[in-house]
């Protein structure tokens, strides 16, 4: 058995200093350890793969994190481990406990994900060993882990057995209390007004996005795919699965680096997908995150399947979560007005409605992702 401080002050040294994750029981020393520690940083994410499309932010922006997740939540990191991580060749420290190990007594709910959880990891391709239980197998294990990592630029797992780390009291609480914030909301609806398309809101979004000192990152299907046939840029973002994960991949880059305007465009799809990073976002992010939703009502890129995003008052769930200002409109001008907007306490919001349908013979980007990421961090100035 180990205690916290002596793995997490060893992967200090490493470089880590961001955690991200869902609690387990099997963790709770760790995540004590990391919230009492003003020198380390904890996002307490809504499920597992939000919490490692964050962390991938964070490395973006050039600062090393650790996922941590109960062995059950591994269900939800898997779209994000095989279309964001992979693919974009993004390295993050996993630790994932092992409810259900077999042999071991636990609840029922833990029973299949115990037996497969190691082979859920090699046929993700995340190489993996047993979490250390010895203070002198600390430093081995991260230096295998930050060999790879380097090497391979993708994810590293530790699994982590019942009773491997030692209890950990927690002394705080770690999220800001933002119940006293004061929300600037505003919402116009023209009937006269001509139902905006998407290509022309993302032409006035690159007008006021200068390269110099913002990420835009555009979620994935038309979205994306449409930025980049209006200009390809070096600090644009071009998501292509992990589909939701755009605005928690953004609250990642904008909590790593306070010096950049972090721009995410979302879709009422992905915004129902991932609807608990709403609350992250209002949590933790600050000024620095802009989250624009277009809302469409439809799934246009598989063929314009009705989402129920008609029936959704998105400007109130970002109200709720705790945004600073929350915008929405059908009018293109939505979009000068939150570009125009003072610095504020927290994250801002827009919501525009936007007709279904994309341009003709629309093209998909002739870049790989890996040389989109690569491209974005040096013009950010950022590296693994």
């Amino acid at each position: 058995m180990i205690e916290a401080k002596e793995f997490i002050e060893a992967a200090r040294e490493f470089g880590f200093s961001r955690y991200t994750g869902v609690p387990c029981s099997f963790l709770t020393p760790f995540i004590n350890y990391v919230i009492n520690d003003d020198t380390l940083e904890y996002v307490s994410s809504a499920n597992e793969g939000d919490a490692l499309a964050t962390a991938a932010g964070a490395a973006i922006g050039g600062q090393r994190s650790v996922v941590m997740m109960q062995n059950s939540g591994l269900g939800n990191a898997i779209s994000p481990l095989t279309s964001l991580s992979y693919v974009f060749r993004i390295p993050n420290l996993l630790i994932s406990t092992h409810r259900g190990q077999p042999g071991i007594k636990d609840e029922p709910q833990h029973e299949l994900m115990g037996q497969i959880t190691k082979d859920l990891f090699d046929t993700m391709c995340v190489p993996w060993e047993v979490f250390p239980n010895n203070v002198e197998d600390i430093g081995p294990a991260l230096e295998r882990a930050d060999h790879y990592m380097k090497k391979e630029q993708r994810p590293y797992a530790f699994i982590m057995e019942k009773g491997t780390v030692a209890p950990q009291a927690l002394y705080k609480n770690p999220v800001k209390d933002i119940s006293s914030r004061k929300t600037l909301v505003h919402s116009s609806y023209n009937p006269d007004a001509s139902t905006l398309n998407r290509n022309k809101v993302l032409q006035r979004i690159i007008e006021r996005t200068p390269k110099a000192n913002t990420v835009l990152i555009a979620t994935t299907g038309f979205t994306g795919r449409e930025l980049f046939a209006i200009d390809d840029r070096s600090n644009h973002f071009y998501m292509v699965g992990s589909m939701g994960c755009a605005s928690s991949l953004g609250l990642g880059v904008a909590l790593a680096r306070s010096d950049l305007k972090v721009v995410i465009i979302d879709g009422d799809g992905a915004g129902l997908m991932r609807m608990g990073n709403f609350a992250t976002i209002g949590s933790y992010a600050g000024h620095n995150l802009i989250h624009i939703l277009l809302n469409n009502e439809v799934h246009d890129s598989t063929g314009g399947q009705a989402t129920v995003g008609g029936n959704v008052d998105f400007l109130k769930v970002a109200e709720a979560s705790g945004y600073s200002v929350c915008l929405s409109s059908n009018e293109i001008d939505i979009i000068d007005k939150l570009f125009n907007i003072g610095p504020q306490d927290g994250p801002v919001f827009a919501h525009l409605r936007i007709a279904s349908g994309t341009i003709g013979d629309l093209p998909r980007p002739d870049i790989t992702p890996n040389k989109v990421l690569n491209r974005l961090m040096k013009h950010i100035n950022s590296s693994f």
